[in-house]
């Protein structure tokens, strides 16, 4: 599910030795209130705390706290009929069907999902789509449904045409939306309907785009993990070796949280956890230290996990070591 949202956060679970832990949330205190509501059906709780939110990419978190709950897609359809002209009930609707969807379908590569998973798959996304639409009618300036859309889009394979809408949708309307890029560097990559080429230069543009101190420097490091993910064992080394690698991710961190107006706040975690295994992985061992003394043993499950998809703690550490900390 990883590849679905934000290279999400839980606060609080331990992995391996006292001083690191790993975490699936930000931090922040409203998810989990949020998505204690949730588990209760209590919608009256659940609005309050996404209503204190300004539509945004702040609401993303939040949402998909609601959306991965289980049985929310039971108690929000009575509130959809009690409800009809309301666009927040059809939102937290349509981001659940999301989610639920990835449920039937699982995270198993496509030749060992069912005929029968994947019908129930798309129906769900279809029916998410329905409500996104048609929240995005409702209120034109929420950037909430366009970014579900993308990710329903790429499970329906809508292909890059219609992708690339959805993504420039919900820029418009939050032009430094992490999530919105994030789905659309995975919308570029090789291994959906891109290449290797156009994954880094977007990932590029925007990161160096955007105003310094952002999050979306987040984005070169990313990229080049994914290039390495999709080579043989010992291209993969070549390739993140190589110095050109190395300058670019020197230049991104110099964009992202190494700029003056770089700001800890939500997501600040995952960025210098993702630069960590960047830096770590092309050999640049001061860079990898930086990130290391700044993550201070809280350790991010993605991208972490694709070195030990069991225990991402386990890989943080052992890189961590190897740069010196």
């Amino acid at each position: 599910m990883a590849l679905l949202r934000d290279w999400g956060l839980t606060l609080g679970k331990w992995a391996g030795r006292p001083g690191v832990k790993v975490q699936r949330d930000s931090g922040d205190p409203d998810v989990q209130r949020v998505r204690d509501a949730a588990e209760a059906g209590d919608w009256a709780a659940v609005r309050a705390v996404l209503e204190a939110r300004p539509e945004s990419e702040d609401r993303t978190e939040l949402l998909w706290a609601v959306g991965d709950t289980a049985g929310v897609e039971r108690w929000i359809a009575p509130v959809l009929e009690a409800e009809p002209d309301a666009p927040l009930p059809l939102l937290v609707a349509g981001i659940r069907h999301i989610s639920w969807g990835w449920e039937a379908r699982t995270d198993a590569l496509a030749k060992h999902v069912s005929r029968e998973q994947f019908d129930v798959f798309h129906a769900r996304l279809r029916t998410a789509e329905q409500w996104l639409y048609e929240v995005a009618e409702r209120e034109p300036g929420w950037s909430s449904p366009w970014y579900g859309l993308q990710i329903t889009g790429r499970g329906l394979e809508v292909g890059p045409a219609t992708a690339r809408r959805r993504f420039e949708a919900t820029v418009r309307r939050a032009p430094h939306h992490l999530g919105a890029h994030q789905q659309q560097l995975q919308q570029v990559c090789a291994k959906w309907s891109g290449s290797h080429d156009e994954m880094h230069a977007f990932a590029r543009t925007a990161a160096l785009g955007a105003p310094g101190g952002t999050l979306l420097g987040q984005l070169v490091p990313y990229a080049h993990i994914e290039h390495w993910l999709a080579l043989d064992s010992g291209a993969d080394a070549a390739y993140i070796r190589r110095p050109e690698v190395a300058a670019s991710l020197r230049e991104a961190a110099d964009h992202s949280y190494r700029h003056p107006d770089f700001q800890r706040g939500r997501g600040w975690l995952q960025l210098v956890n993702t630069f960590a295994m960047a830096f770590s992985l092309a050999g640049e061992r001061n860079g990898a230290r930086e990130c290391f003394e700044a993550a201070d043993g809280r350790v991010t499950e993605s991208p972490w996990y694709y070195l030990d998809g069991d225990d991402p703690a386990a890989a943080y550490r052992k890189m961590r070591s190897v740069a010196g900390r």
